[in-house]
């Protein structure tokens, strides 16, 4: 990818950053274990992401 991004693009790929994390340790108290995995997640490496 280009060291150079245009801000459209830097949006969209900190957006999917977000999207990535892990679920908070406590929600997983609060669901009492119900949610436990982001569904969303996704490795940086393996997956790539669609921006246009």
């Amino acid at each position: 990818m280009a060291a150079r991004k245009s801000s459209p693009r830097k949006i969209r790929l900190l957006k999917k950053t977000r999207q990535t994390s892990a679920v908070p340790a406590w929600i997983i108290l609060r669901t009492k274990r119900d949610v436990r995995s982001n569904p969303k997640r996704r490795a940086w490496r393996s997956t790539d992401v669609e921006v246009g």
